[in-house]
């Protein structure tokens, strides 16, 4: 398996902000009021009240990044409710520095859309990313845009062989394949902990699903030849080797390494 590999997963919440400046909310209403507003509104008519992606405001960009160096989990965060952007543009940042593998469990259908938009909201600037072999001849075979390309792999949407209805949560997959799964949360309740103030659980759960995905690509690339035996399970080792090392410090990988079957 080639290195570099950055793996990631986004948290996000409604962009109360954006749905008042389309809506044309009126000043007197809170912002509580305007999103209940909306969500009365869209179940009175038998609709979802999940935001569209371009009303998905960003909170933490979670990534495991690995290289022949080594292994490192790291997240971006809008600690101040005023840094979108900032941590947008670090993430792409990231992506034109390093020109990693990028992989992710449906960042297609999600996580990417909600970074382009919100991106572009901000003014990020990402020209390696959108490079589709304009300035590199490479990117034109193998580019981070293009669905069936691998220099993004959507290890969801690949394995679901690009068909919606054979999609497989992560969850799932992670505990049938002998991994922790999702500790603390989920993503449906994120923006109520977001308004409880709790913040640094929405980073600590992001960062084990971004783990789930990386060990999820880990095996997968055992069944694709990319690992043998041997190096699949020495990298298996590698990576609680490494989490043993963050536990101290960060309880949320105590107990992701204790529910580790």
């Amino acid at each position: 398996m080639a290195w570099p590999v950055l793996v990631f997963d986004i948290e996000s919440i409604p962009d109360v902000q954006g749905l008042r400046l389309l809506r044309g909310s009126p000043p007197e209403l809170t912002d509580a009021e305007v999103y209940e507003q909306w969500a009365k509104e869209r179940k009175d008519n038998g609709q979802s009240d999940f935001m569209p992606l371009h009303l998905q405001r960003i909170l933490v960009i979670s990534c495991v990044f690995r290289n022949a160096e080594g292994l490192r989990v790291h997240s971006f965060v809008d600690k101040d409710d005023a840094s979108e952007g900032r941590i947008v543009q670090q993430f792409f940042r990231t992506i034109e520095q390093k020109t990693p593998q990028l992989v992710s469990w449906n960042g297609g259908g999600f996580d990417l859309p909600v970074l382009h938009y919100r991106g572009l909201r901000h003014g990020v600037t990402a020209g390696k990313y959108w490079d589709l072999g304009e300035d590199d001849r490479e990117f034109k075979w193998n580019n981070y845009i293009s669905r069936y390309h691998m220099r993004h792999l959507d290890l969801m949407d690949l394995l679901a062989m690009y068909q919606p209805r054979a999609n497989a949560p992560l969850d799932a997959m992670a505990k049938l394949c002998g991994f922790p799964g999702k500790l603390g949360m989920d993503g449906s309740q994120v923006f109520n902990a977001y308004r409880d103030g709790k913040l640094d659980e929405i980073r600590r759960y992001c960062e084990t699903d971004v783990m789930n995905t990386y060990l999820l690509y880990c095996r997968f690339q055992k069944m694709r030849g990319g690992f043998t035996e041997a190096e699949y399970d020495q990298e298996i080792a590698f990576v609680k080797e490494t989490l043993a090392g963050l536990a101290p410090a960060e309880a949320h990988w105590q107990e992701y390494l204790a529910a580790w079957v």
